[in-house]
C-alpha cells in the first residue's frame, strides 16, 4: 500500500504540474480550457468550476488539457435543423437546445436556416409562424444536447485563433513546468536535508579496488584526472564511470603534497552498459544554506538534464536497446525500491522523473508536445499552417506507434520483474 501511495503521489505530481503548465499558459493566451484531466479513460471524479471541468480518470498514465478548438467541438447546424432557443431580455440567445423537447413556454423553437457559433455569433431560421428571424448569440451561450451542457467557444477563445508564438508557449509550458518542478524539489531537498559540499575527498579506499592497488589513501583530495580539473565529486564519479578499463592519471593532494597515481578503473556491466569503477567510497559533508540550496537545485537540474540526454543519445546510437527502457510497471517497481530509503531519496527520484518526462515530451515525435511544436515551427517558417488533415494523420500514426512501444516496454517490464 505504501508503494501505491508513493507512486500515486510521485507520478500524479509530475502529470499535474505538466498539465498545469499547459493550463496556465492557455489561460494567459485567452484560450478556453474545456477540461483539465489527470489520467485517461472513464471519469472517476469531476468538478466544474467556471468554464473548465476538472477530472480524475481511471488510468493513471498521464493527463491532458482539452482546449477549445482542438477537438472540432464547434457547433454546426444544417439548414432545417430544429432547435430551442432561450433568449434573454437584451434579445441575445443564451441557451440552445439540440435533440430534445423542452417543456418551457419561454423557449422559442426555430427551424434553422443558417448559423455561426464561432465568428459572427448568430442564428437565423423560421419560427413557429413561418417568419424568418435572426438572433445574436451570446459569447457565453450554452448548448444543451441530450442533457449535457457545453459553453460555446467564440473563435477568439479557440486554440487555433492564437498566434504561433502563443501556441508554442502553451505547448512548451508543459515540459517547462516539469523542469521547474524538478528545480523546486531539489531546492526543497537542499533546504530540508542540507546541501552536500561535493568536495572530491576520498572517504574510504576499499581493499579490493584498483584505487587501493594504485596507492590511494583515505582522505586524498582529487585535483585532476588526466589533466582534467576535478571541481566536485560529480566530476570525479562521471569521469571514472565513463572510463572502464582505461588507464587514468590521478593527481591527489595528500598532507599538502601533490601525489600522482596511475589507476585503471575496473569494468562493471549493468543493463547492457559498461561502467568504470575504482573502489572508493564517498560521504559528503552536509551544509544548510539558503543560497547554496538554490544553487544546488539549479546544478542538480542541469546535471540530470544533461545525463538523461546522454542516455537518450546512447539509445539512438544503439548503445542501449529497447530492453533497457522502462514503462509504468518499471517506474512503479523502481519507486518501490527508492521509497525504502526514505522521503529524501523519493523526492530525488521524483525530480529526476520530472526532468525525464519533460525531455521525453519535447522529442519531435508525432502526438507528443515536441511533435506539435515541430508543426508550429514549420508554420512559422512557411508563413502558413500545415494542412490539418495531414497533420492529424501524422499524429494519429504517432499515437498508434507510441501505444505499440508502450505495450512492448510494459511487457518487458512484466517479464523482468515477475517471471
Amino acid at each position: 500500500m505504501q508503494t501505491v501511495i508513493a507512486f500515486g503521489v510521485v507520478f500524479g505530481s509530475l502529470v499535474f504540474f505538466h498539465e498545469l503548465g499547459h493550463f496556465l499558459f492557455a489561460k494567459r493566451a485567452g484560450i478556453m480550457v474545456r477540461e483539465f484531466a489527470i489520467g485517461f479513460g472513464p471519469k472517476i471524479l469531476g468538478i466544474t468550476k467556471g468554464e473548465t471541468l476538472y477530472t480524475i480518470r481511471l488510468l493513471p498514465f498521464g493527463g491532458y488539457v482539452r482546449m477549445a478548438g482542438e477537438d472540432f467541438d464547434s457547433v454546426e447546424l444544417k439548414p432545417g435543423y430544429r432547435v430551442g432557443l432561450d433568449i434573454d431580455d437584451s434579445g441575445e440567445v443564451v441557451k440552445v437546445y439540440l435533440n430534445q423537447n423542452v417543456a418551457n413556454p419561454n423557449i422559442l423553437f426555430l427551424e434553422t436556416e443558417s448559423s455561426d457559433f464561432d465568428k459572427e455569433l448568430f442564428i437565423e431560421g423560421y419560427d413557429e409562424d413561418g417568419e424568418l428571424v435572426r438572433y445574436d448569440i451570446s459569447r457565453t451561450a450554452i448548448v444543451v444536447e441530450k442533457g449535457q451542457e457545453t459553453i460555446i467557444a467564440p473563435y477568439d477563445r479557440q486554440f487555433e485563433s492564437k498566434s504561433v508564438f502563443n501556441r508554442i508557449l502553451t505547448i512548451f509550458a508543459g515540459p517547462l513546468f516539469n523542469f521547474i518542478l524538478a528545480f523546486f524539489i531539489f531546492l526543497a531537498i537542499g533546504l530540508l536535508q542540507g546541501v552536500p559540499t561535493l568536495e572530491p575527498i576520498i572517504t574510504e579506499v576499499q581493499s579490493t579496488g584498483s584505487a587501493h592497488d594504485a596507492g590511494m589513501k583515505d582522505g586524498d583530495l582529487v585535483k585532476k584526472v588526466d589533466d582534467k580539473e576535478i571541481k566536485n565529486w560529480n566530476d570525479f564519479a562521471e569521469t571514472i564511470q565513463n572510463s572502464p578499463g582505461v588507464p587514468l592519471t590521478f593527481i591527489v593532494e595528500r598532507n599538502e603534497q601533490l601525489v600522482t597515481l596511475e589507476v585503471v578503473p575496473a569494468t562493471i556491466e549493468e543493463a547492457g552498459q559498461e561502467f568504470g569503477q575504482v573502489g572508493v567510497l564517498y560521504t559528503s559533508p552536509i551544509e544548510k544554506n539558503v543560497f547554496k540550496a538554490v544553487s544546488y537545485g539549479a546544478e542538480q537540474t542541469v546535471f540530470w538534464f544533461k545525463k538523461i540526454l546522454e542516455l537518450l543519445g546512447m539509445l539512438v546510437t544503439g548503445k542501449f536497446t529497447i530492453d533497457a527502457l522502462s514503462g509504468p510497471v518499471g517506474i512503479y517497481k523502481a519507486t518501490e525500491e527508492v521509497a525504502k530509503y526514505g522521503v529524501f531519496n523519493l523526492m530525488n527520484w521524483a525530480a529526476i522523473l520530472s526532468i525525464n518526462l519533460g525531455i521525453m515530451n519535447l522529442l519531435p515525435l508525432p502526438a507528443l508536445d515536441g511533435g506539435r511544436l515541430l508543426f508550429f515551427f514549420l508554420e512559422a517558417i512557411r508563413g502558413k499552417p500545415v494542412d490539418k488533415q495531414k497533420e492529424g494523420m501524422v499524429h494519429f500514426v504517432g499515437i498508434i506507434l507510441l501505444m505499440l512501444l508502450m505495450l512492448v516496454v510494459t511487457w518487458n517490464d512484466i517479464q523482468r520483474f515477475f517471471f
